[in-house]
């Protein structure tokens, strides 16, 4: 039996060219949550996504840092910071959607990361959380409850904004086989979902609402 979606919005998280095969910090097999997402959608009234949007000076950029490369970490906005590829700069082709991606139905996008000095997983806050997107108000001003949370990656930007929705008092769930890990370690994305399930994030499948 499908699932009651009254007061619910799917939250499409960074389904952005960089980070699928090609990009410029690929995810392995991420372009394969695009049909699951585009079929989800389809059984969704209230959509959103949030769209990583760095400058090119941002911080977590390890070209940024003199003789550092990706995969170190430095001190940025007083947390440690892992320095990646330069991805999703704005204005990029990178930074775009995927083709693939229907956006007929969303009705907003929110943009993170913009701020050079703190780098932004969370489609809610800035890693530091002093800066707030607007999601958490939208959501609540249009009476959302329910938050299902698909995307990439799972062990950064979906974990994180999964998170914060939980935080935030947003019933939230985790729609497995829409989302792909970076697995910078090959048990990130393990990892991921063990600690969303443990701050009380619901981990289901997608045939849980497409059935």
């Amino acid at each position: 039996m499908a699932m009651n979606l009254k007061n619910s919005a799917l939250l499409i998280v960074d389904v952005q060219n960089d980070f699928l095969p090609g990009g410029a910090l690929a995810v392995s097999r991420g372009d394969e949550v695009i049909p699951v997402i585009n079929s989800l959608q389809e059984k969704f009234n209230f959509i959103v996504a949030t769209q990583d949007f760095h400058p090119s000076d941002h911080g977590s950029f390890a070209a940024n840092h003199e003789g550092k490369k990706p995969g170190e970490f430095v001190e940025l906005a007083g947390l440690s910071q892992i320095l990646w590829p330069v991805h999703c700069v704005q204005g990029s082709a990178g930074a775009e959607f995927h083709e693939d991606l229907n956006p007929i139905k969303w009705q907003a996008i929110f943009q993170k990361g913009k701020n050079p000095e703190v780098d932004s997983y969370s489609g809610f806050f800035d890693n530091a959380r002093r800066e707030d997107t607007g999601l958490s108000d939208f959501l609540q001003n249009e009476g959302i409850m329910n938050v299902f949370v698909t995307g990439l990656a799972q062990d950064y930007c979906v974990k994180y904004t999964s998170l914060d929705a939980i935080s935030l008092g947003f019933k939230t769930y985790l729609i497995t086989d829409a989302t792909k890990a970076v697995n910078l370690n090959p048990e990130d994305g393990d990892n991921a979902l063990e600690e969303l399930k443990k701050a009380g994030v619901i981990l289901i499948e997608s045939t849980a609402i497409l059935d």
